[in-house]
């Protein structure tokens, strides 16, 4: 069998992660291979046990970056250079190397700190390779060009406007629908992970920083599209934009209101705007009463931040309704009581407001079996025409909280439209899907007018 030589430093590729060139440090000396990850997130694939990550390949240019996610082999204890002991998720992946290509295991740890993003192990090694620790790049190597072009997806355009998706997953549909809608545009679009974004607070240079410490100031435009775990920071982050004069999309405050629904309840209410009949106490000894409030059961009883339906549950009796309300208040958890539209039929309105007009609706009909009507519980769309009250309502709906983009929730009862809520960062998917309009180019469109930018 013929042996082939390698050096100290390699490119390989990892194509499985969709990492098409990595430079990796060949070291015998260490037990088990590494690759640099942050954002890493244990979940669940039916009982299997999987983890999300984010990749950042290239050493020289860290604002690019692969959303990855992988089966868990299992958890490792790896002792650092520094002698501590940490635990890691191990994974399995395809390495090409050399024309060859076979699966070995890594570990996923925060390399930010060495000069590789990753290093290949012992117990990685083929057993046609042979090191020689004076060479380096004796397989492959790559120029600084084609590197560029491996990675161009995430590379600037020339010309346009400079426009930062601040998210947290760019393979979202949603986000890589707005990042293509800007490039299609011409736009300069840069997707910005809101944790790797930090700030400098100062009355003469305020600054913001993306990972690697390159400085954002620059942008022209910011598009929000923050997930509920990260309001607080992802609003902070908001506010040091705008602060520079970056245009925002939508405002931190507005995204705060939307995302409090006893907050934005009363909102509504002081509008005159109708909502379903809500009720709010703090204490359990008012259960009862807040019960017979909303009509008694079947009632609906919400978390106060849930988005997509989650933390949002139906109660059938007053019994049950007394249980599952006095079992969050026991994990003092600030919940709404709201009453059940029995006759929306597992049906309520999705509207999408930008710059102060309904540019789609649907109608969203809950699975059987499910009350809950939004696409991420298994609700399917239907093209809708909604009637002048109900665009009246929700794009007054959007005006109270001064958003400029905003996914408004209707549903029809007897006694006409009401509100359900109001999604300051609404998914395209299933209104793109189910109209066949280009959603993310109307986004774009408003920063332009907004910004008075001509395009050429």
């Amino acid at each position: 069998m013929e042996k082939m030589i390698i050096g100290r430093e390699e490119w390989c590729s990892l194509y499985g992660l969709k990492i098409p060139a990595i430079n990796v440090r060949v070291d015998s000396g260490a037990k088990t291979s590494a690759l640099h990850a942050l954002n890493i997130t244990p979940f669940k694939k039916g009982a299997e046990k999987w983890v999300r990550y984010e990749v950042f390949p290239m050493q020289s240019n860290p604002s690019v970056s692969i959303h990855c996610e992988s089966k868990v082999i299992s958890t490792r204890y790896i002792k650092s250079t520094s002698g501590i002991s940490e635990k890691r998720f191990v994974i399995a992946t395809d390495i090409t190397l050399g024309g060859m290509t076979w699966e070995i295991e890594v570990t996923l740890a925060d390399r930010d700190s060495m000069g590789f993003r990753m290093l290949l192990g012992r117990q990685a090694m083929n057993s046609r390779l042979i090191i020689d620790p004076s060479a380096q790049q004796c397989l492959s190597n790559f120029t600084e060009e084609e590197i560029e072009n491996f990675y161009k997806i995430d590379g600037p355009q020339e010309g346009g406007l400079k426009i930062g998706v601040l998210a947290s997953n760019p393979d979202l549909y949603s986000n890589k629908r707005i990042m293509e809608a800007g490039r299609q545009r011409g736009h300069q679009m840069f997707f910005l992970n809101a944790q790797q974004c930090y700030m400098k607070m100062d009355a003469d240079t305020p600054e913001i920083h993306y990972r690697g410490g390159k400085i954002i100031n620059d942008l022209d435009a910011i598009i929000p599209r923050i997930k509920p775990s990260m309001t607080f920071y992802g609003c902070a982050l908001i506010r040091q934009f705008d602060s520079i004069g970056t245009y925002i999309q939508n405002h931190a405050s507005s995204i705060s209101q939307s995302r409090d629904k006893l907050f934005s309840s009363q909102l509504f209410s002081k509008h005159g705007i109708q909502i379903p009949t809500t009720g709010f106490a703090n204490s359990p000894l008012e259960t009862k009463e807040l019960i017979e409030m909303v009509n008694g059961a079947p009632l609906i009883i919400k978390l106060l931040e849930s988005t997509q339906g989650k933390g949002v549950v139906l109660a059938e009796t007053n019994k049950a309704a007394e249980s599952v309300i006095n079992a969050f208040k026991s994990l003092k958890t600030n919940i709404l009581v709201q009453e059940f539209i029995k006759e929306a039929n597992g049906k309520d309105l999705r509207c999408f407001v930008i710059d102060g007009k309904v540019v789609a609706s649907i109608e969203r009909v809950a699975m059987k079996g499910e009350f809950r009507a939004n696409i991420h519980q298994g609700g399917s769309a239907n093209i809708v025409r909604i009637t002048p009250e109900e665009k009246k309502l929700a794009i007054k709906a959007a005006k109270v909280l001064n958003l400029e983009v905003a996914g408004v929730d209707l549903i029809r009862s007897n006694k006409g439209p009401l509100l359900l809520e109001v999604n300051s960062s609404p998914g395209l998917e299933g209104i793109e899907t189910a109209t066949e309009k280009d959603i993310a180019g109307m986004m774009i469109s408003t920063i332009e007018k907004k910004l008075k930018y001509i395009r050429k």
